[in-house]
């Protein structure tokens, strides 16, 4: 029996310690004896079935607050149902009702719709084509009028007027009338160096814009006025200043044709001194030369055409005169008057070769002038296609422009070669014959005092 009660005991201790520590009981006090160990156990098995007795009410309390949420829940659901159903049969409904108008705007538009669609794409083309004409810089806002009512036509169910009809049809006409005029206006013009200007601009129909005697580009996205960076040649200026200036008659202009696309390539070409500066060094030497064997050139002609003036002067008296080698030559005879007909050939020989260089200097230099240049254009061609193959080895042949400052280089110095080279020969192939010349007039001279010296002695 006292077993039995100790293993009771034990397990309600072990109940109430379990018990104590899940409702949180205090702090277990100092050893106490089995009676008040009992005691205490009962005391907590009380305390244990009012606190379930309190939560079981509380749980009966809240379970019929969840039965109400729960029946307002489910009435709002079936409300949201009902209300999903009767806008989907409302849906329906439209969806139905649209159709059916849609098929009666269809019918009852018949070929106006098409007529309006063509008026869109119309409208839309000339929209694209106004942006970039130069004529919206003096009638700006054309283009984005004509791009809102494109828009409003393909975007609304609601049928354009006869005013924007009309509005069209003004753009169309407009564009077509001011393509065959010249017309003056004021606008704001955006100089080379940035600062803007209010100036008078000739617009020459669909075309050119040109003021204070150069050419204008129009931006189509911004609707600026500014000159060109680079303007084309002098020539052209000439006639865009002449046509500002002209009131009226007919004046040569340099037209393009294709709005700007021609005037740009055209300022973008390099100018005589930009071509001569791809010549790099090899072309400045040759540029050199050709000025050296320019001034030699000048210089022996304008040498033999006052020494030829001379001798013909010469050959028209008979006394000798020490101013021009004829003369000089001729005095040789009255020098020795008893000489034979061997000693005076001989002095009359030897004062030709003393005159021959006089009359053929520098000629040598033009000469060699002109085979060297060829031959400086052909250093500088190697060199430049030398240039070309390193581009070449370091870049590969992706992008045509590494490649092309050494091609340019090649065939500018060529060309340089060449055109120095010609005019020098030319130049020398004239002095040497005009040399030649004189010199003949020389040794026939010389030959008819030797054969007037003999017949005197015979």
């Amino acid at each position: 029996m006292l077993r039995r009660s100790m293993k009771k005991i034990t397990a309600a201790l072990a109940a109430t310690l379990m018990t104590a520590s899940v409702s949180a009981a205090p702090a277990p006090q100092e050893p106490i004896n089995l009676d008040q160990l009992l005691q205490q156990l009962q005391q907590g098995q009380f305390s244990q079935s009012e606190e379930n007795q309190a939560r079981e009410a509380r749980f009966r309390q809240q379970e019929a607050q969840q039965k109400q949420i729960l029946e307002d829940a489910i009435a709002q659901r079936n409300q949201l149902e009902q209300l999903a159903s009767d806008l989907e049969t409302e849906f329906e409904g439209n969806e139905t009702q649209l159709a059916n108008l849609e098929e009666n705007l269809t019918q009852s538009m018949g070929s106006l719709k098409e007529l309006f669609g063509v008026l869109q794409q119309v409208t839309s083309d000339a929209s694209g084509k106004f942006q970039n004409s130069v004529v919206s810089a003096q009638f700006p806002g054309r283009a984005e009028q004509l791009t809102e009512l494109a828009e409003k036509i393909g975007s609304s169910s609601k049928l354009p007027t006869i005013e924007e009809i009309e509005t069209v049809w003004f753009a169309l006409q407009q564009e077509m009338t001011e393509s065959g005029k010249i017309a003056e206006f004021e606008a704001m013009v955006t100089e080379a160096d940035g600062e803007k200007e209010t100036q008078d601009v000739v617009r020459v129909g669909t075309f050119n814009l040109v003021a204070d005697g150069k050419y204008l580009e129009y931006n189509s996205t911004t609707g600026n006025i500014a000159e060109l960076v680079r303007q084309p040649a002098g020539r052209y200026l000439q006639s865009a200043e002449s046509l500002q200036e002209a009131d009226s008659g007919v004046v040569t202009f340099g037209l393009d044709p294709t709005g700007g696309s021609i005037l740009g390539l055209l300022v973008q070409a390099p100018s005589l001194k930009e071509r001569v500066q791809q010549g790099g060094t090899v072309g400045y030497i040759i540029l050199a030369l050709g000025v050296v064997g320019l001034l030699f050139a000048l210089e022996r002609f304008v040498s033999l055409m006052l020494i030829g003036n001379k001798v013909k002067r010469q050959l028209k008296k008979e006394q000798p005169s020490a101013d021009n080698p004829l003369g000089r030559v001729m005095l040789i005879k009255d020098k020795y008057p008893q000489a034979d007909t061997e000693t005076l050939e001989l002095k009359l020989s030897e004062g030709i070769l003393r005159e021959v260089p006089k009359i053929t200097r520098n000629l040598t230099f033009i000469k060699i002038i002109s085979v060297v240049a060829p031959l400086m254009g052909l250093l500088g061609t190697v060199t430049g296609m030398i240039n070309t193959f390193q581009a070449i080895t370091l870049f590969g042949t992706g992008d045509p422009k590494l490649m092309a400052g050494g091609i340019s280089q090649a065939l500018v110095t060529t060309v340089l070669g060449l055109v120095v080279a010609i005019p020098m020969t030319l130049l020398f192939a004239m002095l040497h014959t005009r040399s030649k010349n004189m010199i003949h007039i020389l040794q026939e001279q010389a030959s008819g005092i030797i054969a007037e010296r003999s017949e005197r002695g015979a």
